[in-house]
């Protein structure tokens, strides 16, 4: 288990951001997420708190930390109910990391420190409408003319693009499937760029999530991370951080899903006993808390070999595979258990067992996940 693996500073940070959530998050989780909306003052509260620079390097602002300092903030945040909130508190843990392996000195300190302080919003932005999971698919193009980039296309689903300050963008700057691609940083004030709708979803309602466009949108050279054809590789250093991440988010919600079926199945009565008083019951929740486990230390192990400096692309792939499974059927077993009340909009179990479906698909699909495992097999 994750906590295994933790010390007196994890100890302490996982209490500090708990009663953070307790009082910042959970009392207006609901509201929240009916409203579809949770407000910005949120991250600038967040970033007094010190939650937003946790996993960072103190020189941009951070304060430090390994890899399960950040799982565990991730577990946290979501415990407080909202799936949608947490997730968009944390957005910039993909937005930033291209920034602080790519960008030069100067590009880290305009880009990176007001982020974790909570004053800006990073998003990033690789998805389009013809390309997913297959970033060499992708088409916006990023065209040098004099001492600036001359950028046009469009980018879909991007959580927290309709609030955010500026986008880890990447595009293509030749036709080179792989070595054709870069990353930029994209101030929502350039001209030619523009945001459109707020996306309506099956899950994760409190986050915002936006179709982007760029007609001839201009940004200074200087906000080109590296060089042109750097981006690839940037990109898939990023996704085995991010895809422990989103591990992490199926365990804090299978998690509170748990929980709130032992506490459902002790209090509801059927023919005159507790629901739990059934074995069947009883082993459905046996069932579900195996798989947890399970799924918890396969995490836990990746992320020690991630933070050994292990190449864990890999690992990475299973890790969230099997944690997406999980999720999925512990939140359809919390729902069955919780019975007519689990199909409640009021219900939190209905809540996480639709923001629960979205993992399959973000951060590279199930599918996508199984040919990066295959061919690492056949190879």
């Amino acid at each position: 288990m994750l906590e295994d693996f933790w010390d007196d500073t994890h100890k302490a940070l996982k209490a500090s951001i708990d009663g953070w959530v307790a009082s910042h998050i959970s009392p207006f989780a609901e509201e929240w997420e009916e409203a579809q909306h949770m407000p910005d003052d949120l991250f600038r509260e967040a970033g007094d708190a010190g939650i937003l620079g946790i996993g960072y390097p103190e020189e941009v602002g951070g304060s430090g930390g390994d890899i399960f300092h950040s799982l565990l903030a991730v577990e946290s945040l979501i415990r407080g109910g909202s799936t949608g909130a947490a997730v968009t508190l944390g957005i910039h843990a993909i937005a930033i990391p291209p920034i602080l392996a790519l960008g030069d000195p100067d590009q880290r300190e305009r880009f990176i420190p007001s982020v974790i302080r909570g004053e800006k919003v990073a998003c990033l932005a690789v998805t389009e409408p013809g390309a997913g999971s297959d970033v060499a698919g992708i088409r916006t193009t990023a065209v040098r003319a004099g001492d600036e980039y001359v950028i046009n296309g469009s980018k879909t689903f991007i959580t927290a693009g309709t609030r955010a300050d500026f986008i880890t963008l990447l595009a293509r700057t030749s036709e080179d499937p792989h070595g054709g691609l870069t990353f930029f940083v994209v101030p929502k004030e350039s001209p030619g760029f523009s945001v459109g709708r707020n996306l309506k979803k099956m899950g994760w309602w409190a986050s915002d999530t936006a179709e982007l466009f760029f007609d001839d949108c201009r940004i200074p050279i200087a906000n080109r991370l590296s060089d042109e054809g750097s981006g690839f590789l940037g990109a898939m250093a990023n996704f085995a951080n991010e895809r422990l991440v989103l591990a992490a988010n199926c365990i804090a919600i299978a998690q509170l899903a748990l929980d709130a079926s032992i506490v459902h199945a002790k209090e509801r009565t059927a023919f005159g006993k507790p629901v739990a008083g059934f074995q069947v019951t009883r082993h459905k929740l046996a069932e579900m808390a195996t798989e947890l486990f399970a799924s918890r230390s396969l995490v836990s192990t990746v992320a020690v070999r991630h933070s050994q400096g292990q190449n864990v692309m890999v690992d990475a792939a299973m890790a969230k595979n099997q944690a997406v499974k999980m999720c999925s059927f512990v939140t359809d077993a919390a729902v069955q258990i919780h019975g007519g009340m689990g199909y409640m909009r009021e219900s939190l179990v209905e809540r996480l067992y639709r923001d629960s479906r979205l993992y399959g698909i973000g951060g590279g699909t199930t599918e996508i996940m199984r040919e990066l495992i295959g061919r690492h097999l056949c190879d």
